[in-house]
């Protein structure tokens, strides 16, 4: 037993002197949160997870959502055209999410519209947003199906780990 716990030690400290030290809490966390993007021709859908716990009140309310330790909104966006002149598009958007343990959840996504519509739609937003249980720390996998109006489908897959707060 006294050897093994030897040999334990030792690989610790080998693996330590390798030169890769563990990423900081908020650096994974700002990881985490950064937007998974697929394009489709001329549309780009971009999603995003966030714990609803980080959520100031106003946003909290604007989207309808608990905060929670123990949940993450799923921000997603459907736009048209070039970087930084897109508009909004309506769209169809199913998925679900499994996380580590391999339990899946459906995904019920609902549209939430901001912005100023009444003069110019293109200033108004339209997103998607749904929120997902979870008990941290955990990493969950998105599988989601996107559909516009006009037919254009697309398939956004990807991972975030989700921790404490």
């Amino acid at each position: 037993m006294g050897r093994i716990a030897v040999v334990a030690m030792l690989l610790a400290t080998a693996l330590s002197a390798c030169g890769v030290a563990p990423v900081p809490p908020d650096d994974r966390a700002a990881q985490s949160r950064r937007a998974a993007v697929v394009r489709a021709g001329d549309v780009t859908v971009r999603a995003s997870v966030v714990p609803t716990a980080t959520l100031n009140e106003a946003v909290a309310r604007q989207y309808g959502i608990e905060r929670s330790p123990r949940s993450v909104l799923l921000l997603v966006g459907v736009r048209e055209g070039p970087e930084r002149q897109e508009t909004a598009l309506p769209a169809r958007i199913r998925g679900n999410v499994i996380d580590l343990r391999g339990v899946r959840q459906p995904l019920e996504l609902r549209e939430v519209r901001s912005g100023d519509a009444g003069s110019d739609p293109q200033q108004a937003l339209l997103d998607y947003v749904g929120v997902v249980r979870v008990t941290p720390p955990d990493t969950l996998r998105f599988d989601l199906e996107i559909v516009t109006e006009d037919g254009v489908r697309s398939e956004l897959r990807f991972s975030r780990d989700v921790y404490p707060q």
